[in-house]
């Protein structure tokens, strides 16, 4: 019974201050309601200060090759990567922290609808990043996770639970993730997690205002004794198989300045299109025909990799809707960085090896040092650039 005093305490002291936030900023502004691009009142409480990313940065992150200050470095190695649910539809649009990812996977989920599995790592260690909205986990996702060394954090909101293959929270329990490196917002609830029906300035459903902060999961992560090494002194990566990486170059001569595709026929809100600026050698994205902005900072997405890796899609399988991806195996790729395209394929022999890219001649792709967009689409898919 006291366990349920707290919960509903600690729910109602969150509404009576949200309500409170609300009815005084509308009053300061006239009547008319505000919403802010910077962390929402519910993630600011005990945000720690940014660190100085003005020093030299001579660390390399080991997920993508970004070069970090050492203040960083000495943060994120105290730590391991964390791998979220972020979803894609347009009712969820702008989405918080993508920006600050290192690496991102984007795959439908259900019906045509994308999500986005971002890792968060390196780029998170300097300040603590808003993320969202979380969503549901999905059984694919999970295999791109497994890739993340030892007891990888996966974090969601729930998941697919329909019995069959793709039964993501069976499946969570069968790794044996389930309250140890899974983060499942439906166990854990406020303050780590918190709804902001606000955020956007618009009404959106539920489903579609849940958020939490890098920090606060991380120390969901700590708690649980997983920081760089498990309880055990058991290293995240001592079996982690790093990528390879090279410095990147402009191209004023670029041959490809721009790449498009569907993931879903008819369905343009989720069509994606990468261009490329040669004067700082990114690919910009567009998401469903529109720039794909950060809510965080308003700064359009963008990244040094683009990689298309065409896998055979199952589905849906059932009446929800979900979808299979063959994520083990061998298929083709293609690689952009630098202007330029790389065509090969990808590899990877098990859930818990890594996807390995290589070139037409067998040899192990490079990538640019810097974030890494990794575009799952069907075997089928038509790639224009």
């Amino acid at each position: 019974m006291n366990k349920f005093k707290i919960v509903f305490g600690l729910l109602g002291l969150y509404l009576i201050s949200a309500g409170v936030s609300y009815v005084a900023m509308g009053y300061l502004a006239g009547g008319t309601k505000i919403t802010t691009n910077l962390i929402s009142p519910a993630g600011l409480s005990g945000q720690r200060a940014k660190v100085d990313t003005s020093a030299p940065k001579t660390a390399e992150c080991p997920l993508n090759g970004k070069m970090f200050t050492e203040a960083e470095k000495s943060i994120w190695t105290q730590r391991r990567p964390l791998g979220v649910m972020i979803e894609n539809h347009e009712d969820s649009r702008p989405q918080s922290g993508l920006s600050k990812a290192d690496v991102v996977y984007e795959a439908i989920a259900e019906g045509g609808i994308t999500r986005f599995l971002a890792v968060f790592y390196c780029g998170a260690s300097s300040e603590e990043i808003q993320i969202g909205p979380v969503r549901s986990a999905r059984v694919y996702y999970m295999d791109w996770v497994s890739e993340l060394g030892n007891d990888p954090l996966y974090v969601h909101v729930g998941g697919a639970n329909k019995p069959g293959p793709a039964d993501a929270l069976g499946f969570i329990k069968k790794y044996g993730w389930d309250l140890y490196n899974d983060i499942n917002q439906f166990s854990i609830g406020f303050p780590t997690f918190w709804r902001d029906y606000e955020r956007l300035g618009r009404p959106v459903a539920t489903e579609h205002t849940m958020y939490s902060t890098t920090d606060k999961l991380w120390k969901v992560a700590e708690d649980r004794g997983l920081t760089n090494k498990d309880e055990d002194g058991v290293s995240w990566d001592e079996d982690f198989v790093q990528w390879k990486f090279k410095d990147g170059q402009t191209n004023s001569s670029a041959e490809v300045t721009k790449i498009s595709f569907p993931f879903w026929a008819g369905y343009t809100a989720y069509t994606v299109a990468w261009t490329y600026d040669a004067s700082l050698n990114t690919y910009k994205r567009e998401n469903g025909e529109q720039l794909h902005k950060d809510f965080n900072n308003d700064v359009q997405i963008s990244t040094s990799n683009v990689v298309i890796m065409f896998q055979k899609i199952k589905g849906p399988i059932d009446e929800l809707k979900h979808m299979l991806y063959t994520t083990t195996g061998t298929g083709r790729a293609l690689v952009f960085q630098n202007g330029e395209v790389v065509e090969g394929n990808w590899k990877k022999a098990s859930r818990t090896e890594r996807t390995i890219f290589i070139d037409k001649k067998g040899k192990e792709v490079q990538f640019v040092r810097g974030p890494i967009w990794i575009e799952v689409a069907d075997t089928t898919t038509t790639v224009e650039y």
